[in-house]
C-alpha cells in the first residue's frame, strides 16, 4: 500500500471509530470520509461497505477483547472468568453503538465481513461456560449459543439509553442467571 493510501486508512478509521461512537452503526459512510478530509470514492476504495469498516475498526478490538478472555481464562477461577468475560463483553459493546445488532447478524452467516470475528467471541463464550459447567459453577443446561444469545441481548440493552445507567445490575442480573452460588 502507497503511504499516501495507508495514511488515508488509518484517518478513516480514526475518524470513523469517533463518528460511530457518536452516532451509532448508521453512522454516516459520507460523513466520515468528509470528516477524514477524504473524497467518498476513496473511503469505499478501503471499505466498499460499511459492514467492510465495521470489521477493519472491531477486528484489533476484537481479538484484544478474546486475548483478555484468554487471560481471565488462565488466571482465574471458571466462574470468575466467565463472570469477568462478560462484563468485558458489556464495556465492548458499550463502546461500539449499535455493534451488537450487527454482530447478531453475522454470527450465522459465514458470508459476512464480520462472521470470524463473531465466531471467536462465540467459541471463547463456549469455552469459558464450559469450563464453569465442568466445575459445576455454571448451569449445565445451557451452551454457548445460549450465552452468546443472552450477551447479545444484554450488549443490546445496555447500547439503550434507557437502559444504559442499568448496565452494572443487568450484567449481575445474567451472571447470577448463569452461574450457580457465588456472584460478585
Amino acid at each position: 500500500m502507497r503511504a499516501d493510501a495507508k495514511k488515508n486508512y488509518g484517518r478513516i478509521l480514526e475518524v470513523a471509530r469517533t463518528v460511530i461512537a457518536e452516532h451509532g452503526s448508521d453512522a454516516s459512510m459520507r460523513d466520515i470520509a468528509r470528516r477524514a478530509d477524504v473524497g467518498l470514492a476513496t473511503l469505499l476504495r478501503h471499505f466498499p461497505t460499511r459492514e467492510a469498516m465495521f470489521e477493519a475498526l472491531l477486528c484489533t478490538n476484537l481479538d484484544a477483547l478474546t486475548q483478555k478472555a484468554v487471560a481471565l481464562e488462565s488466571s482465574n477461577p471458571p466462574d470468575v472468568a466467565l463472570r469477568s468475560w462478560i462484563r468485558e463483553w458489556v464495556e465492548f459493546a458499550r463502546s461500539y453503538r449499535g455493534v451488537v445488532t450487527m454482530m447478531a447478524a453475522a454470527h450465522t452467516n459465514p458470508a459476512s465481513a464480520l462472521y470470524a470475528s463473531c465466531a471467536a467471541v462465540h467459541s471463547t463464550s463456549a469455552r469459558l461456560l464450559s469450563n464453569a459447567q465442568a466445575e459445576g459453577t455454571a448451569r449445565p443446561d445451557m451452551n454457548g449459543d445460549d450465552l452468546f444469545a443472552l450477551m447479545t441481548a444484554l450488549g443490546w440493552a445496555v447500547d439503550q439509553p434507557s437502559f444504559a445507567p442499568r448496565a452494572d445490575h443487568l450484567v449481575h442480573l445474567i451472571t447470577s442467571t448463569v452461574l450457580l452460588g457465588r456472584v460478585g
